[in-house]
């Protein structure tokens, strides 16, 4: 019984990973598993009835009365509201024509609509079904092949979970007590240098085997140059604007992230009204797909938070920290066991179950480490947690699994094969986990730009 008691934190773990399988909502089995062995826990005398009562205060002060987390549905409804004026669609069309005489010209609108969209929203699902409606029909239409722009899609799409604003990484900063703005910037240049990739690697397939990227004929959009200049301003600086009113006011000490998400969710509207898309029901779609997605996000913060309460107090923290010691890791041997663990429960979960299981469990040890002049101790935990953000990303390609798949195939329909998906999505991944490695060995990429600005 003794043994039992002392790797029941294992059995909880093993009991959450089949419950996610079950189909059930991922807030009821998360805050379901938690409570249960809570009470499993009394009974064998290992946790007391008042720790309940210190879960509820626990549930109340980290999330109820959370002003960081604000941000949250703030940027989600600017998300919802940005796709509802129409400006993702006059981008990409403007887009088409000025790179249609770059090979794999409207694969790369797409990946640097997918950027911007990134900048604007943070939004995965929106932004991916938004690419998916908008792009992926012409781009079939154009003879492209419907894996690369299948795959071009969805890579594209998942920008909005590392750069910022990151509801990803909001709720991330919440987690470990370190600041939201800090990490917006470090995010920043490795996100534009994972998009960057994704660009080079379009042109250098469409270069090299141009039938799978056919040109754009050179008669697409305005034939003067007056047109070209009127269509490119007036596509260009709505979002602009919008980014800079939401990042421009965090990089430059005027707003912090919440206060930024509220300036974003009010320029968001103002577009919509600019453009004569501001109407009721507009508004009333928008409200409601941002209340239901914040309900469903916070819903998960309280079942998180109850089998991480429970975890922690049935011994599962020491646990884990006695099995890394049991093995006599070095620090980068425990780091690489982090990235890999990540990694492979991204093939199963969803970010958000591995944020807010694995991070509070994980992020305490790796705070200990000592990297030597590889990267400063203050700086480790900044490092640690875009290691884990670009690793996170790659949650959403890895089948069978992957949101952004599932995203674009509920919206394509039958227009495209899920194998073709699953194929598209292999180079973008080879290239996430490429970043990721960059990173690793030149936390410089992450850690130069904050340092910069806090300088």
């Amino acid at each position: 019984m003794e043994t039992f008691i002392h790797y029941l934190p294992v059995f909880m773990f093993l009991t959450l990973a089949l419950g996610l399988f079950t189909g059930l909502p991922v807030a009821v089995v998360i805050g379901g598993v938690g409570l249960s062995f809570g009470g499993l826990g009394i009974a064998l005398d290992v946790f007391r009835e008042a720790q309940f009562a210190l879960l509820v205060n626990r549930i109340y002060g980290g999330i109820v009365e959370n002003l960081v987390l604000v941000a949250v549905p703030m940027f989600v409804f600017m998300g919802a509201m940005l796709e509802a004026s129409g400006v993702a669609k006059d981008l990409l069309k403007a887009l088409q024509v000025l790179l249609r005489r770059v090979p794999g010209g409207l694969a790369l609108s797409v990946a640097l609509l997918g950027t911007i969209l990134a900048a604007a929203t943070g939004i995965i699902g929106a932004s991916v079904v938004l690419l998916t409606i908008l792009a992926l029909p012409v781009m079939l239409q154009r003879g492209y092949s419907p894996s690369l722009a299948s795959g071009t899609i969805a890579a594209s799409g998942t920008l909005g979970i590392l750069i910022p604003p990151s509801i990803m990484l909001v709720i991330m900063g919440d987690l470990l007590s370190i600041s939201v703005g800090t990490l917006f910037i470090a995010a920043l240049a490795p996100g534009l240098v994972l998009a960057v990739l994704y660009m080079l690697y379009i042109v250098t397939v469409a270069g090299v085997r141009p039938h799978l990227a056919p040109p754009l004929a050179d008669d697409e959009g305005p034939s003067d140059a007056l047109g070209l200049i009127v269509m490119v301003v007036r596509s260009f600086l709505p979002v602009v604007f919008l980014i800079a009113l939401v990042l421009g006011s965090i990089v430059g000490g005027w707003a912090t992230p919440t206060e930024a998400s509220g300036v974003g969710a009010a320029g968001a509207t103002l577009l919509a009204l600019l453009k004569g898309r501001l109407s009721w029901k507009t508004m009333n779609d928008v409200v409601r797909k941002a209340v239901l997605t914040s309900a469903m996000l916070f819903f998960i913060f309280v079942g998180a938070t109850a089998f991480s309460y429970v975890f922690r107090v049935l011994g599962g923290e020491a646990l884990v920290i006695e099995t890394i010691q049991a093995y006599d890791l070095s620090a980068w041997g425990i780091l690489m066991l982090v990235m890999v663990t990540v990694f492979l429960l991204g093939f199963f979960f969803d970010w958000i179950e591995i944020t807010l299981i694995v991070l509070p469990i994980f992020a305490p040890i790796v705070a200990l480490l000592d990297f030597g002049t590889h990267v400063p101790k203050p700086e480790l935990i900044y490092w640690f947690t875009i290691l884990i953000a670009v690793n996170l990303q790659s949650s959403f390609l890895t089948p069978p699994f992957g949101l952004a798949l599932f995203f674009m195939k509920g919206a394509a329909g039958r227009a495209v094969r899920t194998r073709a998906i699953y194929r598209g999505t292999i180079p973008f991944l080879v290239i996430q986990l490429a970043t990721l490695a960059l990173l690793l060995a030149v936390p410089n990429v992450a850690l130069w730009l904050p340092r910069t600005l806090g300088g």
